[in-house]
């Protein structure tokens, strides 16, 4: 997997954040995880996104929270 836990191009819906690879926008996982609904929910759903893409985006989320609470 790429380095880049998340991409953001013009050419790409239209420069919303996506999971590298996909044109899933990591707001969507967001949108499920508020909602209650599991990880493995979100792959069946969306299958061109893997897990460690998920974990590797989640992991970098909570490193800028933690930052950022600094």
């Amino acid at each position: 997997m790429s380095s880049t836990v998340v991409i953001s191009s013009a050419d790409i819906m239209g420069g919303t954040p996506v999971f590298p690879g996909t044109r899933v926008p990591v707001q969507t996982l967001l949108d499920y995880i508020e909602a209650g609904d599991s990880i493995d929910e979100f792959l069946l759903g969306f299958p061109t996104v893997t897990r460690p893409q998920v974990v590797a985006f989640l992991e970098h989320a909570a490193k800028l929270a933690v930052t950022e609470a600094a």
